[in-house]
């Protein structure tokens, strides 16, 4: 319903590339540009920079993709609750998951929440949490759900799921319901995840409570994700903090053990981001059906 000519203005200000528009829009380069033209014409200005070796906005595409922004949300609004009136629930919804959930909470969610909406699209976006909420203020994505604190004030955070993050190594390294005190933990080869993991600024955090800091730690090796961890680990000497469920299932075959570190407790929330005001409908239709699900 939208007009079609802001749909290519809005596409090609996303992309800022007129051959990469014409293929997410199936049309020709030549017709992006007539249609980016005839925009312009009719608002008698342009829209984007094309002196440089790459097109960048002006000044007045900037205004205009700003306003192109809220007419699609409300357009996005307005077909989801016509839709709902007629009992139908259409359309896609971009998720932005930092990595432990995307990789261990998210995707039974995603399986139950196709079965009933079979008919709305799901794309999911697995990045880091910082990642994923500058995806957000890019308006690429419809919502996150990631780890760790707040970083921006501009997005709301809304709690999606209790998780705790513990001490795991193979059974032969330790013995099993030991204890170790602070101290000991200074000395234990440590694997961690990249700068930037939910993981890794939440457990710097809840060191402090007990005397210690990330800088006190023995890092071994910095692996690029919780598989290439838990691998690791079931051939080595070597201990990691990681989601309790990310190893649910090692834990439960005893290829992994948690090891009780004396006054260090780490919980945290995994949480819904999205930008201040409402969620989109089809985000706020996936958090109130994730809420009936975890009851």
């Amino acid at each position: 319903m939208a007009d079609f000519r802001l749909r290519v203005f809005y596409t090609v200000a996303q992309t800022l590339n007129f051959n990469r528009a014409a293929e997410q829009l199936s049309i020709s380069q030549p017709a992006v540009t007539k249609h980016i033209k005839e925009i312009e014409q009719h608002y008698a200005t342009t829209f984007f920079d094309r002196s440089r070796k790459q097109i960048v906005l002006t000044k007045a595409g900037e205004v205009l993709l700003q306003h192109a922004h809220l007419i699609f949300e409300q357009y996005q609004k307005l077909e989801f609750d016509i839709n709902l009136l007629q009992n139908k629930t259409e359309g896609t919804l971009h998720i932005g998951a930092s990595t432990t959930i995307a990789q261990y909470v998210i995707p039974v969610y995603l399986a139950h929440f196709h079965k009933r909406f079979p008919e709305i699209n799901i794309e999911l976006t697995n990045a880091n949490s910082l990642v994923i909420e500058q995806l957000l203020e890019e308006k690429k994505i419809d919502l996150g759900l990631v780890e760790g604190s707040i970083h921006h004030s501009d997005l709301k955070y809304t709690t999606f799921l209790k998780d705790e993050i513990v001490l795991v190594t193979h059974p032969k390294n330790v013995s099993r319901n030991r204890v170790i005190e602070p101290k000991e933990l200074t000395q234990l080869p440590l694997l961690t995840r990249e700068v930037g993991s939910g993981t890794s600024e939440i457990i710097d955090q809840h060191l402090s409570i007990i005397g210690l800091s990330y800088k006190d730690l023995n890092i071994q090796m910095q692996l690029g994700s919780t598989e290439s961890i838990k691998n690791y680990l079931f051939c080595s000497d070597t201990f990691a903090f990681l989601s309790i469920y990310s190893v649910k299932q090692e834990l439960a075959d005893d290829r992994l053990s948690i090891v009780d570190v004396a006054g260090l407790d780490i919980e945290r929330n995994f949480s819904y981001v999205y930008r201040q005001g409402q969620p989109s409908p089809l985000a706020k239709l996936f958090m109130k059906f994730a809420s009936l699900k975890r009851q």
